[in-house]
């Protein structure tokens, strides 16, 4: 489910930044008249998978903070964000609710959010420092802090160690660049046996890492212009198409199949994969699969993809103090924490190695600390607002595009590129 609403599909759902500027007011306004009451949470993570956990922490969040109740509200990641535009374009916005970093940005620059600092410094239980500082920056705008992170996920590279081990190939380290992994896996691919050196989808999600890890930029400074047409864009975007049809299968061959990859690698047929940390409990019915992790390779630098998810409150609510305590508890709460390592619920986006301690201890894979070295050099997706969706759609088509021989990588880009510029004006 995570692969598919990760890396596969467009992960930020459009939002009408019009309608939702005549639903908002400025956003800034913290005043509360007290820390109680009955406040609405709505979240997309939770569903289906968690929902028990998520009632573990509402019943212990009330036991710890009498006379305030939550009611939680649950949509499919699908249809979240528009269930959520259309509760805000009503005047029933939920008092707090899950964004991503995508949506944040064009919620918060709508005004749809309410400004935390003044709600947060009432608060002498909350420690900022607690929270991992990146995340904390993620979801700040102009200075000021519009949602507080929950969770954090990122993407690796898998390793399949029984293949490398009869291939007589080195295992993946956190100094490979590129060209360690394009030699490794054109020795590890084995057509006639059906098995692949690598895996890696070719997406916009892959692209703007990919981007990144070449020293390149998506946007121009001002943010007005796609850039990713360039020299280093051009290189980036041959790295990912220069896999399918040697050392991966194509897309073709691929044929849209839902977690075609996951599937390749539980078989043993696949040596190196890039995909998320979510796919752990995936793999947890494969137990003889001998397989690792590392950092992702880089060329000029490392840039790894991490997704971190927040709770934000409305720009509305009425009960900013109540509402801001279960964001916080949603955040940095140790129940929490604790909740969500005991439950593979995504990662607490907390700065406290200690916390991790029995998460590290797991295995496989072994080197569960390369999920948190990968957060050194982070790489967060290009955000354009409200035509998020129609511009990761169009950079994925245009991959796919020159992937299936009907262009080439320079003229695949040039019209993303064009098309993606027209969308920001």
């Amino acid at each position: 489910m995570r692969t598919t609403r990760r890396l596969l599909a467009a992960a930020a759902a459009a939002v009408t930044v019009a309608g939702l500027l005549a639903a908002c007011g400025g956003g800034d306004d913290s005043s509360a008249e007290s820390a109680t009451g009955k406040i609405t949470y709505f979240t997309f993570s939770a569903a289906p998978d968690h929902l028990k956990e998520l009632d573990a922490l509402k019943a212990e969040f009330e036991k710890q903070n009498p006379g305030i109740t939550v009611e939680v509200q649950t949509a499919a990641y699908a249809d979240y964000f528009t269930k959520l535009q259309t509760s805000i374009a009503g005047g029933n916005a939920p008092d707090t609710f899950e964004l991503n970093y995508e949506n944040f940005v064009t919620y918060a620059k709508a005004g749809a959010l309410l400004a935390l600092d003044d709600v947060a410094k009432a608060d002498s239980d909350y420690q900022a420092d607690r929270v991992y500082p990146k995340a904390l920056e993620a979801f700040q705008l102009k200075g000021k802090q519009y949602g507080m992170p929950s969770t954090f996920s990122d993407v690796v590279l898998f390793y399949n160690k029984k293949l490398f081990d009869a291939a007589g190939v080195a295992y993946p380290t956190a100094s490979w660049t590129w060209d360690d992994e394009k030699a490794a896996a054109e020795k590890l691919t084995d057509k006639a046996k059906g098995v692949y050196g690598d895996y890696q989808p070719v997406t916009f999600y892959e692209f703007y890492k990919a981007l990144a890890q070449n020293g390149g930029s998506f946007l121009s400074e001002d943010g007005k212009k796609a850039t990713f047409n360039d020299a280093k864009g051009l290189e980036a975007a041959q790295w990912l198409l220069g896999k399918p049809g040697t050392v991966q299968p194509t897309v073709a061959e691929i044929g849209g199949k839902a977690d075609y990859d996951t599937a390749l690698f539980k078989s043993g047929k696949l040596a190196m994969w890039h995909s998320g940390i979510w796919m752990f409990s995936s793999l947890a019915d494969a137990k003889d699969l001998g397989y690792d992790i590392v950092v992702e390779p880089g060329k000029a630098r490392k840039a790894s993809a991490v997704f971190f998810n927040a709770t934000a409150v409305s720009a509305k609510t009425k009960l900013s103090a109540a509402a801001w305590k279960w964001a916080r508890f949603l955040s940095t709460s140790e129940t929490t924490v604790k909740t969500r390592l005991a439950s593979s619920w995504e990662l607490p986006a907390v700065n406290d190695q200690t916390a991790f301690d029995s998460y590290l201890k797991q295995t496989p894979p072994a080197n569960r600390q390369a999920v948190f070295d990968s957060l050194n050099a982070v790489a967060l997706p290009p955000v354009i607002g409200d035509q998020q969706a129609q511009m990761q759609d169009l950079v994925t088509k245009a991959l796919e595009k020159a992937a299936s021989g009907q262009a080439t990588a320079q003229q695949a880009l040039d019209e993303a590129a064009a098309a993606v510029t027209a969308l920001i004006k």
